[in-house]
């Protein structure tokens, strides 16, 4: 049987086309990698193998991907008969009874569905740790977090379990585990992808839905399988002038990069996250890109003021519905202490402070094109992650408030701007810190690309360069199970 820990989706695909591998062999081959990060990093929260291969016997797998074995994040994206608890001790008998819309592309595409990774209690902070699940660890360092809310989708990736893996991303839940874990990771647009069938947005549109991957190949094609309107839609992202693949097959024109190196709440990255980016910048200039340092001005105190009332309120109204729908309401004893003061404080957001908030989150997205506008800027580039990875507990939701939310201010601040504003950004694994005693490999620091609204083609494109003239794929963490 031919080897597969180290190829991407679309290279397993072709194994299974040209029939040197068998759905039913790479899903046992894929099973028996998930099981040993299971036990190294605890990326998983629920396998269930005979979904899968239900689904395998069923037949009729077709699309690029078809017979590749995949992962959905355990939060708002669910496969018919799999577990669904969003990380939450108050929703650990959830099951599915019919796939998401997102989950039904990948369907379609051929994607096989082995089980669900891990997430914070709702995606509520920057690292992946819950009661329900424990901590999950950072496969370059077990003593530090797999960054949040997709820590188990980079881990499962990182790891070698699989090259791909569905994640979602409402303050950075993409790109800062991307950058923890050393993959690659695209936010979309606002609208790109579908979230429905019964909400066809998250966050009053915070959120959005993609997946992290080893290659950018990956990343492009998922993002030409999934996008598109689904019913109830009230928006849509710009349609791509072309596939999002087809970007991969030339380098972009010479851009204009700003590098914006303090973020909108003051926070400037330390010592080891501006040598990344100072590499970074040399790196594109040798492309033939011209950097320039500049920033735009947003208010970072207003929105992140904006974005907590936002979320908590959100939380607050999704726990209601929930307790009402199975006739009692959802008491703090059964969700973390962070989230129950979150939904506190929910419960007593005045209607005027969310139009307040939407109108902060527009201003923003104003300001942000103007800034692009007035120095002829392409993208914009940040690190992802202004220091390395944390330890683990510091930004638990069981953690003291107070701690905790002066561990995530500084931690990846630039991240959380691109969903206020709804445009795409990714996380591209570029620099990884010296070693240390408990990192022999060093600690991965992602570098952030931001674009105008609908750009993602122009980010794939430049994500695709970066690729061929940096690779990344090579790198091992030393928790590595393929």
């Amino acid at each position: 049987m031919a080897d597969t820990s180290e190829l991407d989706g679309l290279s397993l695909a072709e194994l299974v086309r040209t029939r040197q591998i068998s759905p039913s062999e790479l899903l046992e081959a894929v099973l028996s990698r998930a099981e040993k990060a299971q036990a190294r990093v605890n990326c998983f929260a629920a396998l269930y193998p005979d979904l899968a291969r239900e689904q395998i016997a069923k037949g009729g797998l077709e699309g690029p991907y078809a017979g590749v074995p995949f992962v959905t994040k355990d939060l708002a994206v669910g496969a018919k008969g799999a577990p669904l608890t969003g990380g939450s001790r108050a929703y650990r008998d959830v099951v599915c009874t019919d796939d998401t819309t997102l989950v039904k592309r990948y369907r379609e595409a051929g994607l096989v569905f082995f089980g669900s990774t891990t997430t914070p209690e709702f995606g509520l902070t920057l690292t992946t740790e819950s009661t329900l699940y424990g901590q999950t660890r950072n496969p370059w360092d077990r003593t530090r977090i797999a960054g949040g809310s997709s820590g188990g989708a980079a881990a499962a990736v990182a790891s070698g379990v699989l090259p791909v893996a569905q994640a979602s991303d409402g303050g950075g839940s993409i790109r800062i585990p991307a950058a923890c874990c050393g993959v690659f990771g695209l936010k979309p647009s606002r609208g790109r992808i579908p979230m429905g069938p019964s909400r066809t947005e998250g966050w009053n549109g915070l959120s959005t839905v993609h997946v992290v991957s080893r290659s950018v190949r990956d990343t492009a094609a998922l993002l030409d399988l999934t996008h598109g309107p689904e019913t109830g839609s009230r928006y849509i992202a710009t349609p791509p002038v072309r596939p999002y693949l087809n970007e991969l097959d030339r380098d972009p024109k010479q851009l204009r990069i700003a590098l914006w190196r303090t973020a909108p709440n003051g926070t400037k990255p330390d010592a080891e996250a501006a040598a990344g980016l100072a590499a970074t910048a040399k790196l594109l200039e040798n492309l033939g890109h011209i950097v320039v340092e500049a920033g735009p001005l947003l208010d970072g105190e207003a929105l992140g003021k904006a974005g907590l009332f936002t979320i908590s309120a959100n939380i607050a109204a999704q726990l209601d519905e929930y307790g009402a729908a199975r006739g009692r309401p959802v008491t703090d004893d059964e969700i973390e202490p962070v989230t129950a003061g979150m939904v506190r404080l929910g419960r007593t957001v005045p209607m005027m402070e969310l139009a307040k908030a939407n109108n902060v989150f527009i201003t923003a997205a104003i300001q942000f094109e103007h800034f692009l506008d007035a120095g002829g800027f392409d993208l914009t580039l940040s690190p992802t992650l202004h220091r390395a990875p944390d330890l683990l507990g510091t930004m638990a939701l069981t953690a003291d408030p107070q701690k905790m939310g002066e561990a995530i201010f500084g931690f990846a601040p630039h991240c959380a701007v691109f969903n206020h504003m709804g445009a795409p950004a990714m996380s591209v694994p570029l620099h990884w810190t010296a070693p240390t005693a408990t990192a022999p490999g060093g600690l991965p620091i992602g570098m952030m690309f931001g674009a105008r609204f609908g750009q993602e083609g122009l980010l794939l494109a430049l994500a695709g360069q970066l690729e061929r003239a940096a690779p990344w794929a090579h790198r091992k963490p030393p928790q590595w199970v393929g």
